[in-house]
């Protein structure tokens, strides 16, 4: 039974130990694609603005925005205050 798509390495063939682990792990990298998925479309979009209705608070928001993104890709890549 092939557990993701795109990724064949990931196959379970006989229970073992971890099968509650690995179906955890598959449904919580699922909800991170979907957000993922969700946020790009959002930035496509423009995060839904039009350049003539631009002000500081859309800029504050952005930032806010890649800020929490920044904590997480530093945790994710060992960067930042995560650094080794």
């Amino acid at each position: 039974m092939q557990l993701t798509k795109g990724c064949p390495a990931m196959t379970r063939r006989t229970a073992r130990p971890n099968d509650r682990a690995l179906d955890a792990f598959i449904a919580a990298k699922a909800e991170i694609d979907i957000m993922l998925e969700r946020l790009k479309a959002l930035s496509d979009d423009h995060f839904e603005t039009h350049p003539d209705e631009i002000n500081w608070g859309n800029v504050g928001t952005l930032k806010h925005y890649a800020g929490l993104l920044r904590q997480i890709t530093d945790s994710a890549f060992k960067e930042g205050e995560h650094a080794a």
